[in-house]
């Protein structure tokens, strides 16, 4: 699980972080007022890349939060089935199955190039590249 350690008041819209140890796009963050005797508590909500689940999270300010370390690669596309593709990446030649989103449906087609993301033991496919 390749992930690295941030405080939770730095986390900003639109970053990564890991929560239920699923990782997780950030879609809003509020940060409370420290009190006299208390810390900042930051009210975080991110929904799920994977399953796409929203997650609410409350914590002090000062712990820290992991965020995925995300590896952007280039794989072609040997072959689909349904909404599932069969990829071989361009670095290490290893063949895999992965998900094919709705909108990436109509241009998936064998021999095409895929941009995917290689996230904590899964790959999500993002975009296919143009020649």
């Amino acid at each position: 699980m390749a992930t690295k350690l941030i405080a939770a008041t730095s986390i900003q819209e639109g970053r990564y972080i890991v929560l239920d140890d699923v990782p997780c796009k950030v879609t809003s963050v509020q940060i409370s007022r420290p009190g006299k005797h208390g810390h900042a508590k930051v009210r975080i909500t991110a929904i799920g890349i994977i399953d796409n689940k929203k997650r609410d999270i409350v914590m002090p300010g000062h712990d820290m939060v992991p965020t995925p370390v995300i590896d952007k690669k280039t794989a072609q596309v040997l072959s689909v089935h349904d909404n599932i593709a069969n990829v071989m990446d361009a670095e290490t030649y290893e063949t895999f199955d992965i998900e094919v989103p709705e909108e990436l449906k109509a241009d998936c087609i064998p021999g095409s190039n895929v941009l995917y993301w290689s996230i904590i033991g899964s790959k999500i496919m993002k975009q296919i590249k143009s020649e």
